[in-house]
């Protein structure tokens, strides 16, 4: 708790900071900026700092009883992504520390400042070389994937460095857990209610101006609230201001880097290209910084680019359907599976498609969330993440089983046991 207090006193700068390194918003749309992403770092340290792993008992009864105790692993590796450079750091880092390891954390070269900066703030607080921040370009990474001292990586970015992580580590057989991102697909079925939901997806979608693992990706719509739900989305994302995160009323702000600017304008590119068409957005409007408006793109189909790839920006794309049967084959069919979403007003269907959904996590009827108790969990290619925290500290853990004889009836039962025979 004393961390969590001692990041809050510098809430101010530290959102500040993220702002400027990573461009979101100090506050931004539905209060979905730097403040969120504090906020969330805040929660989930307090919410992890109260959990505990008691010995497990596997067996007790007159012969024996059987505790499984667990010790740490020793040094854990964290290597976060530009993404979320705080709320992911922690998500690494505390529950590493509270199962007593000591950790070495590689942030992202393009947002290394605010996790130096929280490292500041936690080196008057922990002991001496418990956290470590080291910073650097990719080669920092692989050196501590091979490293012989490290017992295990933990890794969120894309899904080749993920491999490329995996098979350094496999050298020394470290233990893993790799978030890879993913291209989440939302199902909006016939009975939705258009009104009640526009909003949530407008949000589900661009959170931090679409550069979130978890947002939605991909939007497939039944023909008959097609039109609607593309009109209501129009008119939410055209009310958008997008600029400088530091002024009050800037709701997104620019792309963190130019490589993924790049990455969302050829994508962007190859969907006109095929025809599809832009309902908003689709230029850059300001070439002195990685900025790109709000974009919606109908007309389109599975196979486009902007459909089969993970665009990680502001640009999402809308496929018509007409049979739900479709709808599902179409979510499933990419080597990806982290999550999606159901849009229903009977809650009854959405739960019975989204259990036909090959991710690891589906969101009915709300937008993407996570707690400490259920965190993230993936499917296909997309990594080794597990689905809570309690999973996440057993995971930090080397399993120690004690065997205690009740040695009095041990011998009792032992003997009868060679009269019998």
């Amino acid at each position: 708790m004393q961390l969590a207090d001692a990041v809050e006193a510098r809430a101010d700068v530290l959102m500040t900071m993220l702002t400027k390194e990573q461009g979101k918003p100090t506050k931004g749309f539905a209060d979905l900026g730097a403040g969120f992403e504090l906020g969330g770092a805040l929660a989930w340290i307090r919410a992890t700092a109260n959990m505990a792993l008691e010995p497990e008992t596997i067996q007790d009864n007159d012969l024996a009883r059987i505790e499984l105790h667990r010790k740490p692993l020793g040094v854990v590796g964290s290597i976060t992504p530009w993404n979320y450079p705080l709320l992911i750091g922690i998500w690494h880092i505390i529950p590493a520390l509270l199962t007593g390891n000591t950790v070495v954390m590689k942030p992202s070269e393009m947002t290394p400042l605010t996790v130096l900066c929280f490292g500041e703030i936690a080196k008057d607080i922990l002991p001496a070389g418990v956290l470590n921040v080291v910073t650097g370009k990719g080669d920092i990474g692989a050196a501590m994937s091979a490293h012989v001292d490290i017992q295990k990586i933990v890794f969120t970015g894309s899904t080749p460095t993920g491999k490329a992580i995996m098979k350094s580590a496999a050298v020394t057989l470290k233990r893993l857990t790799l978030e890879l991102g993913g291209n989440d697909a939302g199902i909006v079925l016939a009975d939705a209610d258009i009104e009640a939901i526009a909003g949530k997806i407008f949000a589900t979608s661009f959170i931090n101006n679409g550069q979130t693992c978890a947002a939605l990706k991909r939007l497939y719509v039944h023909e008959s609230v097609h039109d609607e739900l593309c009109a209501a989305l129009t008119a939410i994302a055209k009310s958008m201001k997008t600029g400088n995160g530091l002024d009050e009323d800037t709701d997104f702000g620019p792309l963190q880097n130019k490589a993924q600017l790049n990455i969302v304008k050829a994508l962007a590119q190859d969907a006109k290209e095929r025809g599809a068409n832009f309902l908003c957005g689709g230029e850059v409007v300001d070439e002195t910084g990685y900025f790109y408006p709000i974009t919606l793109v109908n007309h389109i189909n599975d196979g486009a680019r902007l459909v089969d790839e993970e665009q990680f920006g502001p640009i999402l794309p809308i496929i018509k359907f007409s049979d739900v049967e479709e709808a599902i084959a179409s979510a499933n069919r990419l080597s990806v599976g982290l999550g999606g979403s159901v849009w229903s007003t009977d809650i009854e269907k959405a739960q019975s498609i989204g259990s036909r959904l090959d991710c690891g996590t589906v969101w009915l009827i709300i937008m993407p969330w996570c707690n400490p108790m259920l965190r993230l969990v993936v499917l296909k290619t997309l990594g080794l993440v597990l689905s809570s925290e309690k999973l996440v500290l057993k995971s930090l853990l080397l399993y120690r089983p004690c065997k205690f004889l009740n040695l009095d009836r041990y011998l009792l039962h032992s003997k009868h046991l060679v009269t019998a025979s």
